[in-house]
């Protein structure tokens, strides 16, 4: 067999990377056993990597809400209950001697359990925001300890010893704690459901692509290895620093998706070059000179993305950064360096087990593949203004219900409604007085008299948003006063009343904590840091495209229409999961607002797998181009060749995408529709009408770059497949 040699290159260019095909083919069963080793240890490494992931993340660490919170838990730790004991008397009142009795022996129990302080109850303190309206039901709060594993545990622990029949009183588990372990229990469970749903359908629909059930596993190998390993590493993340469960979602859909993605263009290419005649090794040289380099360039996009959601603070959207770069990097590096290996010892019994003959009768002819991708093209070039207006206007139109976006916090309403958590709180919003949840805490440090305390309660009352300030509660030199405003317990009126609160002068220090308070806060470090997110985003991508196609228009034209093909998963998410249109189909809750940090983490991860395809494409027609000098040409040539196989590759990815939207849990939900909706409109509209059309009005300009750029270009740069001088460069008038 024919060694892969460094291939030619012009100018003062990086040479070909024939090294590189030589490093990864010359010992292919070693490297295979190799991979075999480090995907064991692994799955080793990252065996139970969910039972050390958190549920929360949400808030700004620096924030003065957190601060506060944390100080209130420190100093008054009964000022922030996360455990609620929803105590029902049935057709009694809570205040029967019978009743009174149990709750008392109940709340006595609950105060000498280990990890557990600030215990208080309604039979304790009469308090009229702790009994229901019906005087049918009573709240037992308490704060549960530690960090979130911690107190996991504990609620593992003591939730069987209170739920159920006590007597005359029936009980339920709530509060914070109990909706997020709840919410990371589901997950799991929600996880395991959608990799069973969505790996029988992709193994399907890989051997519809490839017709061989052979080509069609290592697809699915390469996706495994790529979800094995980011849990490995999220595992010894976890070990440093916070790590969101909901990110497990992110690993499977990610690993199964790229990974399939990168190895579909991989071995659809080496199955093109083994059919023009080429030895196995010299069509991997080919396919990792051409497919190779684009799958690189493709990860790096993707990667850059995801990275951008490191300048946010909250850890929930670090988490996802953390696993997505994880996925994408050894997607790459699995579909680059293993499966070459196994490509060149499979050689032509790649395309064994044609199970598409089954189906079919005779062959398709070789020559006929794409061509109605190489119509559709033509069609839509000769049309061009008609198109690019057309599908513009379509998508702003899907866009336009962001407009009416509200932002909130995630809450018990993520969970299915009859999870027992959602329940309490479903109780507490429809039968309590107040709002409850919806109070704000204001923590006051420095030394003040009684009568200081008493004037800034009364002007706190004051302020037209507050129902009732209940405090002040002294130790030492701190205090803390609750305030509970009117209305929903994050809407406009709680938000600004946060903002008065804040401002409010007071003779001592104060710092304003509480739901609204935290959302304030979350919007404010998201707003804040937002700018500097997208200009990291826009300033990498336009780089690499560059340094892929030499061109300044095309990077420019790249950034622009993958942020376009995104406005119908923003409309949707507001339609759909803010309004509340569908909820009863789809099996969920409507809050009435979206949680603040999911649009920031759709756009990464969607504007990340829209480059993705954008860069396939681009390679090549960047190819084309510069074989043959015809723009116009290169263009169908491009979609002819890549149009199906991004169609496929965007459809298995909204599979498993779909597959983690049958999530019970809402923000999980949102993600995986959101995300398969935005893969197939970049796809099937983006990819095939919209760019093509902008690529035909831009004609030669579309390659433009001043003579510098160029410059640098030929030296740093990389170009895809063979280099190519033709003599003069023309168009073509017509397609």
């Amino acid at each position: 067999m024919t060694e892969v040699n460094e291939a030619p290159h012009s100018g003062d260019g990086p040479p070909r990377p024939g090294g590189w095909t030589r490093f990864v083919t010359a010992r292919p069963r070693l490297s295979l056993l190799v991979a075999l080793v480090l995907t064991a240890l692994a799955v080793v490494a990252g065996s139970g990597v969910a039972d050390h992931l958190g549920s929360g993340g949400w808030e700004d660490p620096a924030a003065q809400s957190t601060y506060a919170t944390k100080a209130l838990e420190r100093e008054f730790p009964g000022s922030q209950p996360n455990l609620l004991l929803l105590v029902g008397s049935g057709h009694a009142s809570v205040d029967d001697p019978a009743v009174a009795a149990q709750a008392r022996e109940l709340t006595e129990r609950l105060a000498g359990e280990q990890g557990v302080t600030g215990v208080g109850s309604y039979w304790q303190t009469k308090s009229p925001s702790l009994r229901a309206k019906d005087g049918h039901e009573a709240l037992i709060a308490a704060r549960i300890t530690g960090d979130e594993n911690a107190m996991g545990k504990t609620l593992d622990r003591i939730a069987p010893l209170y739920r159920g029949a006590h007597g005359p009183v029936q009980v339920k588990i709530g509060g914070i704690v109990a909706v997020r372990h709840e919410m990371q229990t589901i997950i799991k469970e929600d996880l395991t459901r959608a990799e069973m749903i969505a790996l029988p359908i992709t193994l399907v629909l890989l051997v519809m692509v490839f017709g061989s059930a052979i080509a069609a596993l290592l697809p699915l190998g390469v996706g495994i290895v790529a979800i094995l390993g980011t849990n490995a590493v999220l595992r010894g993340l976890t070990v440093f620093t916070d790590v969101s469960v909901f990110a497990l979602n992110l690993t499977t859909a990610l690993g199964l998706g790229l990974a399939i993605d990168y190895a579909l263009f991989i071995v659809r290419r080496y199955r093109e070059e083994l059919s023009t005649g080429a030895d196995p090794r010299t069509a991997i040289g080919t396919t990792l000179r051409t497919a190779g380099r684009t799958v690189l360039f493709s990860a790096l996009t993707v990667a850059v993305s995801l990275a951008a959601m490191m300048v946010f603070p909250q850890y929930f959207l670090r988490s996802f950064a953390y696993a997505g770069i994880a996925v994408v990097l050894l997607a790459a590096a699995a579909a680059l360096v293993l499966l070459p290996a196994a490509l060149i010892l499979l050689g032509h019994r790649v395309n064994s087990l044609d199970l598409r003959r089954l189906f079919r009768r005779g062959q398709t002819p070789s020559g006929a593949e794409g061509t109605g991708w190489a119509r559709a093209a033509s069609l839509v070039m000769r049309r061009a203004p008609l198109f690019a207006l057309g599908t513009t206007a379509l998508l702003v139109l899907l866009g336009l219900p962001f407009l009416g976006v509200k932002f909130g916090t995630a809450d018990d309403r993520q969970l299915p409604s009859g999870a027992e958590s959602h329940v309490v709180q479903q109780h507490l919003r429809d039968g309590f007085p107040g709002s409850p949840g919806g109070g704000l805490e204001i923590l006051a440090e420095g030394r003040a008299t009684g009568a200081q305390y008493a004037d800034y309660q009364r002007r706190v009352a004051a302020l037209p948003e507050v129902v009732r300030v209940d405090g002040p509660l002294v130790k030492g030199d701190s205090a803390y006063f609750t305030v509970q405003p009117r209305g929903e317990a994050v809407d406009d009126a709680a938000q600004r009343l946060v903002g008065d609160l804040r401002f409010l002068k007071a003779p001592f220090d104060t710092k304003v904590t509480g739901t609204a308070a935290v959302l304030v806060d979350s919007k404010h470090a998201i707003g804040e840091r937002l700018p500097w997110a997208g200009a990291f985003i826009a300033i990498v991508t336009l780089l690499l495209v560059f340094l892929l196609t030499g061109s300044v228009v095309i990077p420019l034209q790249a950034v622009v229409l993958n942020a376009l093909s995104l406005t119908a998963m923003f409309g949707a998410v507001v339609w759909v999961f803010q309004d509340g249109h569908l909820s009863g189909a789809l099996g969920f809750t409507s809050p009435g607002s979206i949680e603040t940090t999911l649009p920031v983490l759709m756009f990464c991860v969607a504007f990340g797998l829209s480059m993705d395809y954008g860069v396939f494409l681009l390679s090549r027609i960047k190819e084309e181009y510069e074989r043959t000098g015809d723009h116009n040409e290169a263009v169908r040539h491009g979609l002819q060749r890549t149009g199906g196989l991004i169609t496929a590759a965007a459809v298995i990815l909204a599979v498993v995408m779909v597959a983690i939207g049958t999530s019970r849990v809402t923000n999980t939900k949102m993600l995986g529709l959101g995300i398969a909706l935005a893969v197939l409109m970049d796809a099937m509209v983006v990819r095939s009408l919209l760019v093509p059309a902008i690529m035909r009005l831009t004609g030669r300009v579309t390659w433009w770059a001043p003579a510098p750029l160029r410059r640098f270009h030929q030296r740093f740069g990389l170009s895809e497949g063979e280099p190519a001088a033709p003599a003069e460069v023309k168009e073509t008038a017509g397609v």
